[in-house]
């Protein structure tokens, strides 16, 4: 039997864009706690109006971190500006930071915190501010990249510690 003769397994089904998304993230791409410039605004159609991720503040220069463990999809430029996009390990998802100087390459393995680059001076859709903008995707479905962090990670409140009942 030839190797074009063998029968290759069926995929997995994709989970559908509504599937939760796991809080993987361990920190925020940019700085301790950026502030968040435009939010998430999911498009009405494929090729509606929106905005497919959310811009965080940060001065040119400073370090872009992945929010989570992964491998390095792709490192390069698109339309002229710097693309980091990052697979997440054991999901079906993938981050996507620009404008970024990248310091990692396709097929890297990277840790949560680890550098994957620098924020570009030039090529940011903020303005006058120098921002990243960071997006998620699960297949070709734009997601809410904050979904990623846990509640303590938005400051949706402080932690409280509870007291252990006696036994």
């Amino acid at each position: 039997m030839a190797w074009a003769d063998v029968p290759l397994p069926a995929p997995a089904p994709a989970p559908a864009a509504g599937a939760p998304v796991p809080a993987v993230g361990r920190g925020w791409p940019v700085g301790l706690r950026p502030p968040v410039l435009r939010g998430w605004e999911p498009p009405a159609t494929a090729y509606g109006p929106g905005h497919r991720g959310v811009d965080l503040a940060a001065p040119a220069g400073s370090p872009v971190r992945a929010v989570a463990p992964g491998r390095v999809l792709f490192a390069g430029r698109v339309a002229g500006r710097g693309v980091v996009s990052v697979e997440l390990a054991g999901t079906d998802l993938r981050t996507t930071y620009e404008p970024v100087r990248a310091s990692v390459r396709k097929g890297e393995e990277v840790g949560p915190g680890d550098v994957v680059g620098t924020v570009e001076p030039a090529g940011s859709h903020c303005g006058t501010a120098t921002c990243v903008h960071w997006g998620l995707l699960r297949g070709a479905a734009y997601l809410d990249p904050l979904s990623l962090l846990p509640p303590w990670l938005l400051g949706r409140g402080p932690s409280r510690l509870l007291p252990v009942p006696a036994s």
